[in-house]
């Protein structure tokens, strides 16, 4: 599976897009790739580096930052790019959470340092709550705006590993985190969204590290996967899915 998905004529909508970790892999493939599906007047902001090479669509306004997610100034300015578009006329938010880190793969008892451990929570779990709850706030649910948040997920979200307590844990909170957003807001539609393992640096660093060798297959096959969860909208909110399910 790849390219655009030309199978369906839907789209995301008037969308403010914001997608992280959109600078390579995954995150990179998705920004490639929704661009298909954003209408006139849409705006795409692409958290981390700036991206070469993305389509000249005149009709949607591209926006590149790079800011350190972990920290509150990172959080606080990518929210605030996105604040000056929540005047224009759009109606369907779209916040794909894609960026993350592996972490130490160590046994359990050798987390005693507990910087080392908030250092990696503050970035894969912590920033995600504050960037969707600021998020929320710049274009507050109401009738006639659909909201949607993707969480990337994984299998390791619901599947303990040995030593990869700090990639499961940060994985199921954030899981949890937006079963909760879902309860707590219905006008939000939440997707937990497991891409499977695929040819990025985050599995070369998994080979080197464990010897581990997955079947890889390529981001832009998990990216059409997602994207056509996305325009269906007919998935369970909160539900979680994996690649391999589709």
């Amino acid at each position: 599976m790849s390219g655009v998905l030309r199978a369906s004529g839907s789209t995301l909508g008037r969308c403010m897009c914001i997608i992280t970790g959109a600078s390579k892999g995954f995150g990179r493939a998705l920004a490639h790739l929704v661009l298909n599906y954003l209408k006139t007047g849409s705006v795409l902001l692409l958290v981390e580096e700036l991206l070469q090479n993305l389509k000249d669509m005149q009709e949607i306004t591209i926006f590149c930052t790079v800011a350190d997610l972990s920290t509150k100034e990172g959080v606080e300015d990518t929210v605030a790019m996105a604040r000056q578009q929540s005047l224009k006329e759009i109606d369907h938010v779209l916040l794909i959470n894609n960026a993350a880190s592996l972490g130490d793969i160590s046994p359990f008892e050798n987390f005693t340092e507990l910087e080392r451990v908030n250092s990696y929570l503050a970035f894969n779990v912590s920033s995600v709550l504050a960037l969707t709850a600021g998020m929320l706030q710049a274009f507050p649910p109401r009738a006639g705006l659909q909201w949607s948040v993707v969480n990337c997920s994984s299998m390791f979200a619901v599947q303990a590993l040995p030593s990869w307590v700090l990639y499961c844990t940060a994985k199921a909170a954030r899981d949890m985190m937006f079963r909760v957003l879902a309860v707590e807001n219905p006008n939000v539609k939440v997707l937990s969204y497991a891409p499977g393992p695929m040819d990025t640096q985050m599995q070369e660093d998994i080979r080197r590290l464990t010897g581990i060798q997955y079947h890889l297959h390529p981001c832009r096959d998990s990216a059409a996967k997602l994207m056509r969860l996305l325009l269906d909208n007919d998935f369970v909110t909160a539900c979680h899915v994996d690649f391999f399910d589709l």
